[in-house]
């Protein structure tokens, strides 16, 4: 789950993470009683949506007045910002951040992420700050320092200092990077972080060490215990279609192609997916139904799938070991009836109760295209959309 930056900030402020002062707003007339309140020389108005790049497609703004203020509200706000993260169809700026200016120095990287391949939490820093890590790790990979965390004894001082020193943060200021690097440490772990990003970490004229920006993401199969965190999850920017999806404990991710997908399994999902692109098809979506599916949930699959205006077409691939394929069968046939099957259905069913499935799906008096294979049905769903 993402958070927005202002959110983000006030979860760092609480474990002693520095960061400048600020507030949300909804309106103009809010931002600019934000931007009195602050009393800053320097204002900044910062569009709040789940992407980054917002700097560079113009959601960043510096206000030198309190008529700034409130004529970059008034610019910002309802806009569509189209960054390199949201795609071309952008997202609606709906909140902004007004923050007071920062007298800055130097700007680094600092970042927490979960390294899959050593099964630790990995420290990464680097003195291009304000640069995506992407681009740094290109052009110069040795400007990236890493540090790899016992999860026994977490991040150590003496970790932290030695990155300190390997971005060249001045001397003076070291102490409180080692600070700022073990509060971020600690609320990463106690709030089940699965990433946590400071770009720009920033120096200060005043001898500060802050986090000018931070997107922080969390792993969702925790947040049953985060509840706090929870508290901050924005619908707006999510797909109604996924949010539908999750109250039924399906994963369920809206793509841009024309064929719905209903499959059990994640491995066997991206594999129907990598099928219909071969055939020359595009799927609208990756559906895992999950091997422990009820004939509800497969009918609340159906219904979300079938409320993609741009499916003309679905494939339901199962493969039945702990699902079984009666339980797919009814499901299928129970929603068709619901929402009145208008597209083609191909299925392929293979596995447990194997036969009773297609008894079913052969006497629901459904237009059901039967596949004898993952390919075949495929291809078949592709020749009837195209």
């Amino acid at each position: 789950m993402n958070i927005h930056e202002y959110q983000g900030k006030e979860l760092l402020r609480k474990y002693g993470v520095s960061v400048p002062r600020g507030y949300v707003a909804f309106t103009p007339k809010e931002a600019v009683e934000a931007a009195k309140e602050l009393g800053s020389a320097v204002t900044v108005v910062k569009a709040q949506i789940h992407a980054g790049g917002r700097g560079k497609a113009g959601g960043v703004k510096i206000a030198k007045s309190l008529d700034e203020v409130r004529t970059y509200a008034k610019e910002l706000l309802g806009k569509t910002l189209v960054t390199h993260q949201t795609g071309p169809e952008g997202k609606e700026i709906k909140r902004l951040l007004i923050e007071e200016g920062c007298d800055i120095k130097k700007e680094y990287y600092v970042g927490l992420v979960l390294d899959r391949a050593t099964s630790r939490i990995t420290l990464m820093a680097s003195e291009e700050g304000g640069t995506e890590i992407e681009e740094v790790a290109e052009a110069t990979p040795e400007k990236i320092f890493r540090e790899t965390i016992d999860p026994v004894v977490g991040l150590t001082a003496f970790q932290a200092r030695r990155i300190a020193f390997n971005i060249n943060i001045p001397k003076e200021l070291v102490n409180k990077a080692v600070r700022f690097m073990l509060g971020l440490y600690k609320m990463f772990v106690e709030k089940d972080c699965s990433i946590a990003e400071i770009n720009p970490l920033v120096t200060t004229g005043d001898g500060n060490v802050m986090a000018l920006d931070a997107k922080l993401n969390f792993d969702a199969n925790a947040l049953y215990r985060q509840k706090d965190v929870m508290e901050f999850r924005d619908l707006d920017e999510e797909d109604s279609k996924e949010i539908e999806a999750s109250k039924y404990d399906l994963s369920y991710i809206s793509l841009d192609g024309n064929i719905g997908c209903m499959v059990n399994g994640a491995g066997l999902a991206m594999a129907t997916m990598d099928i219909i692109k071969h055939y020359g098809g595009d799927p609208a979506n990756f559906l895992d139904v999950g091997g422990g599916a009820t004939a509800e949930k497969v009918t609340e699959a159906f219904k979300i799938i079938l409320s993609d205006e741009n499916v003309k077409g679905i494939f339901v691939n199962i493969f039945g070991g702990i699902m079984k394929c009666d339980i797919i069968a009814e499901g299928v046939v129970e929603a068709a009836k619901q929402v009145g099957l208008k597209v083609p259905l191909v299925v392929r069913l293979e596995g447990t109760n194997v036969e009773l499935g297609k008894k079913i799906l052969n006497e629901s008096d459904l237009d059901i295209v039967a596949a004898g294979t993952m390919a075949d049905g495929a291809q078949k769903i592709v020749e009837l959309v195209g």
